[in-house]
């Protein structure tokens, strides 16, 4: 089968995330499919970005042929992002020769994060016969209206739910990323009988073998708490608002005289924000770390004794949460402290850890106390039914048989 997969965002491991579309079409190359993916060459989420001189250019990654449309850079969430989303569109129509003469489709996969690129690819997908896909990774324009604070009566969002309601009805099958959303998007015209859920995974062969090394910096301040006899509660992934570090910073407070440590990795715009609280706070029992590589991650991860994850209490997440983190930190084996108030817990859900409230700091230093006090034993209990949940259920290769077999 030939599959074009649309996604604006879509990353790789040269050039960092997303990653969920490489992972799925890597699984669809290994099961004698052709893919080919297509994306912008700038992208705000990616660590690289691909340079290009020319409109278009096609890459083999791992047997997936990435086809990157030349669009403008941009910044936050202003008009030259808008300018950017409108050229890739515009790109992606010129490509329209090669899928209706050179290289038809079977089935065409719509899935960036704004519901724009459903009309090109319903589009193409009526020229070729080929069935369509809505692959929903967040509700807009909801988001940008709950999260943002943008007006619903605002053009460009009138645009969007345009758009979205249009995917719903022209979609053949409509996979969604959030577990709650069903009856969300019935309202906005879908047939309930398209739906169907595919939640993000892991890459279970990036934790088998040796991980990669940490740097020097983080095995000797792990080495020091160890050597301490500190409880390490660790974190790693973004530092932006979005991850509630203050409410951890300020659960830290509250635990400075128990032997808990907090070790933040990784780098985000609310970082510097983040050691100045720290630093107001005089927390001398929380350290923050570089970034350090997707695959040390996993050797990072071994290292602690408990692992955080937080959310802000936001409306929007009645409709689920589906966080990459989430995957890493449970197939680590390590037991989770989860802040959190959403439509699901994967963390109660799998019996790997404890869930308190979101922005709740009392909350969370309890969660850490009680996870402090229970008997190794029980700790590892906790991490091995998380691993063994995301092995059953979120293993991409698991995945991605799902989702051919919804579209089908």
């Amino acid at each position: 089968m030939r599959i074009l997969y649309i996604n604006h965002y879509a990353g790789s491991p040269k050039h960092g995330m997303e990653f969920r579309p490489y992972y799925l079409a890597r699984e669809w190359v290994r099961a004698g499919h052709e893919v080919n993916l297509v994306a912008a060459d700038y992208s705000h989420l990616r660590q690289h970005n691909p340079t290009l001189a020319e409109a278009y250019r096609d890459e083999d990654i791992d047997g997936i042929r990435y086809t990157w449309c030349k669009t403008p850079p941009y910044e936050g969430n202003g008009l030259p992002r808008v300018i950017n989303i409108f050229r890739f569109l515009g790109r992606l129509m010129g490509l329209s020769r090669r899928y209706l003469k050179e290289w038809r489709p079977d089935l065409v996969i719509a899935s960036s994060t704004y519901p724009l690129d459903t009309v090109p690819a319903a589009w193409i997908a009526h020229k070729t016969g080929a069935r369509l896909a809505y692959e929903v990774h967040d509700l807009w324009p909801l988001t940008p209206v709950e999260v943002g604070g943008m007006s619903p009566k605002h053009p460009f969002i009138r645009l969007l739910q345009w758009a979205e309601d249009f995917g719903y009805k022209k979609a053949d099958t409509v996979i969604s990323m959030l577990p709650c959303a069903r009856d969300y998007m019935v309202e906005h015209g879908m047939d309930p009988a398209k739906y169907a859920v595919v939640p993000n995974g892991v890459d279970v062969a990036e934790w088998q073998g040796e991980p990669a090394p940490l740097p020097a910096e983080h095995v000797q301040a792990l080495a020091d708490l160890k050597a301490q006899g500190r409880f390490v509660v660790g974190y790693a992934g973004g530092h932006g608002l979005a991850n509630a570090l203050d409410f951890l910073l300020e659960a830290a407070s509250r635990l400075q005289q128990d032997k808990a440590s907090f070790v933040l990795v990784g780098d985000g715009p609310d970082k510097a924000a983040l050691q100045a609280r720290a630093a107001e706070l005089g927390l001398a029992n929380v350290q923050f770390l570089p970034s350090i590589p997707k695959r040390a991650v996993p050797a990072f991860l071994a290292q602690c004794d408990a692992l955080f994850i937080g959310w802000r209490r936001l409306p929007i997440y009645r409709f689920g949460i589906n966080p990459n983190k989430l995957f890493d930190y449970l197939m680590a084996g390590k037991p989770v402290i989860h802040s959190v108030e959403a439509g699901n817990d994967l963390v109660r859900e799998a019996g790997a850890g404890i869930s308190v409230g979101a922005e709740d700091p009392a909350a969370i230093a309890e969660a850490v106390r009680r996870m402090l006090a229970l008997p190794a034993a029980e700790r590892q209990r906790m991490g091995e039914v998380g691993r063994a949940h995301v092995l059953a259920h979120h293993d991409y290769a698991v995945l991605a048989r799902r989702f051919l077999a919804a579209c089908r």
